[in-house]
């Protein structure tokens, strides 16, 4: 005699595996990430976002923060970045790429601690011959 399969079962199966596929289509595209721009397309936007821009001059600090100010990469764009952290990356220099989150208040894009990433220009630059 065969053994004769639940329909119950089946029913189950195929019902979760629905509701998974659904939470990753939402996922990926409501994704619920934070949008990633240059200083250039903030336009006084107040909500958290990834800005990512060039270091241009040097970083001071004032208070419990350091101060800098980055430029779009490839423009003329710059806003003033004030990041609440006691030491700056290693890598963080002026003419070097960076990336954080925060937000802008009153004209100053206030960086999310832990948040800064450098880019080494090494990795993005043609190998020298």
């Amino acid at each position: 005699m065969g053994r004769r399969s639940n329909p119950a079962r089946l029913v189950l199966a195929l019902s979760v595996a629905a509701v998974l596929a659904v939470f990753l289509v939402y996922v990926s595209l409501a994704g619920g990430g934070t949008p990633s721009i240059q200083p250039g397309d903030l336009n006084g936007r107040t909500e958290a976002v990834l800005l990512s821009g060039q270091v241009v001059g040097p970083a001071r600090r004032v208070d419990d923060a350091w101060e800098f100010t980055l430029r779009d990469v490839k423009g003329t764009a710059t806003v003033p970045v004030r990041y609440a952290v006691s030491s700056l990356p290693d890598q963080f220099e002026p003419g070097r790429d960076v990336g954080l989150k925060g937000q802008l208040r009153n004209g100053v894009f206030v960086g999310e601690p832990g948040t800064m990433v450098t880019k080494c220009p090494s990795k993005y630059e043609p190998k020298k011959q």
